[in-house]
Order: C-alpha cells, then structure tokens, then sequence
C-alpha cells in the first residue's frame, strides 16, 4: 500500500511542483521555514453557512485522501475558522500537518 507523505499530498492535491513538495516536505519535519498555507487568514469558499458540510462529514473526506490510520495519519483535532475548515495531523512518524478544507466541498485547497 502507498504511503501518504506530505510530499505526495502535496504534488496530488495541492497541485503543486515536485520542488515545492519538498520544500513543503521538509517545512514539515521542521528542517526549513514553514510552509505557506494557501489560504490562512483568507476564506476557504463563498459559499453559505447554512450549504457546508458537518466536520464529521469534512473529516471523512479528509480520511478518504488519505489521513487515516491505514496510512499511519490521525486527525488530532478540527475546527471551523474564516470560513475554512482546519484540520491538524499528525503521523506515527512524528510528521504534523494543518489542512485547509472548503468547508462546502471538502477539497483541500492548502495546508502547512
């Protein structure tokens, strides 16, 4: 089974460049400056409160990418903020994550 690696989630669902994910990789283990996250401080969707998914919907989606314990990921927390939905993860190796999620969508449109 293929593991989900910051670096992975990176190139595939974010979209960006291998380079990047590396940098992105590395921010995360704390061998670089942190990672911008595509959408701290700034609206995650337009979208009306009342269209949004609940988190525990949010969090399955999250889960279905592939942070679950199957790839050896925890949700640790999760919480609505700015119109986004965050969710923090962390793997048994150590490595931590902090997900943006639309909240109407749940597509991950960043994280650091």
């Amino acid at each position: 089974m293929l593991k989900i690696t910051p670096s992975r989630i990176a190139v595939r669902t974010l979209g960006i460049a291998p380079l990047a994910a590396v940098a992105i990789a590395l921010a995360v283990v704390g061998f670089a400056a942190p990672a911008q996250a595509a959408s701290p401080g700034k609206p995650c969707t337009a979208t009306p409160q009342n269209q949004w998914l609940s988190l525990d919907a949010l969090q399955r989606k999250v889960e279905e990418i592939g942070f679950n314990a199957e790839n050896d990921w925890k949700v640790q927390k999760s919480k609505l903020k700015n119109s986004c939905a965050e969710f923090y993860v962390t793997a048994k190796t150590g490595e931590r994550m902090e997900l943006f999620v639309d909240p109407a969508t749940g597509t991950i449109i960043g994280g650091q």
